[in-house]
């Protein structure tokens, strides 16, 4: 034997596992679940969103049948911090969470140039990547001393670079540019880092690693040509003379050429420049000529 029972639903009760599905920079997907399953009517649920950076609150109505709703909140802004209720209309009790949507992104290809006395920061516009950014909003700058263990906020501009004077030497610094903060500083972008050192050497720390084989290969490779091409004019250079030196030789030996007595007949001292092949060699004097001595 066995007996259905069906419990009357209760509607004061709150839906159930509220979360966040994915959430982006102007937007997020929240999920939950009714109350009890398998509603047999629309239920009507109000979804309340305190912005907690400005105060502010915005209330949005879904009505859904289904045993998961799933519900995207439109219209926020990046890196915002929001408190988001779901309850149903007819003021039960509520779920709650917190929400932060995703900042703006840290500014493109910053770099460093190094003047006399001063140094300027340049980057690329953020409006370029992120249509939710206005230029009139602008950009700050923080410097970091490492030596000092000091963090300073240098101000903001809004054009794409900014000059930094009153460097100390010896002392190595970080500078970080991003989205201007709004609202007491609760909404700001993703920071760009620069590391600058006392030799004036800007580096860009997201570059960093893979900007340096390449300039060590620029540096060996032309090394390594040179190098190549100095071992090449040597070794023509010394084919050279040693086939000069033979060449010397053989003309050397030709011309002491003796055709009667069929070989080199080679002397020493002056003579041996002598291209007389053929003058006879003096082997001795005769007793009947006299001797002159001046």
């Amino acid at each position: 034997d066995y007996v259905v029972v069906k419990m009357i639903p209760d509607n004061r009760l709150p839906p159930r596992h509220l979360h966040s599905v994915h959430t982006g920079k102007t937007f997020a997907v929240i999920k939950w679940e009714s109350p009890y399953d398998s509603p047999d009517q629309d239920m009507l649920y109000a979804v309340a969103v305190k912005d907690l950076v400005r105060k502010t609150d915005k209330i949005y109505k879904v009505k859904s049948r289904n045993s998961t709703v799933e519900y995207t909140i439109k219209k926020l802004e990046p890196g915002g911090k929001y408190h988001v209720i779901v309850q149903l209309g007819n003021m039960s009790k509520e779920s709650s969470m917190k929400i932060g949507t995703v900042p703006l992104s840290a500014p493109d290809a910053l770099k460093i140039i190094t003047e006399n006395d001063h140094i300027l920061l340049f980057w690329k516009s953020l409006a370029l990547k992120e249509s939710n950014f206005n230029e009139s909003r602008g950009y700050e700058i923080h410097m970091f001393d490492s030596l000092l263990n000091v963090t300073a906020y240098l101000g903001n501009t809004t054009e794409n670079f900014f000059k930094v004077s009153n460097l100390k030497i010896g002392h190595n610094y970080s500078f970080t540019v991003q989205a201007r903060c709004l609202y007491s500083g609760q909404m700001c972008g993703e920071p760009a880092t620069l590391l600058y050192d006392e030799l004036g050497t800007g580096e860009d720390s997201s570059a960093s690693k893979t900007d340096r084989p390449t300039d060590v290969a620029a540096i060996v490779v032309p090394v390594l040509f040179l190098l190549l091409v100095t071992l090449g004019i040597g070794f023509v250079v010394l084919y050279m003379r040693h086939r000069r030196l033979q060449n010397s030789f053989t003309a050397f030996a030709n011309s002491h050429y003796s055709s009667r007595l069929g070989s080199a007949i080679f002397s020493s001292g002056d003579d041996l420049g002598d291209e007389d092949d053929e003058a006879p060699m003096i082997t001795g004097f005769s007793d009947d000529v006299p001797m002159v001595i001046a």
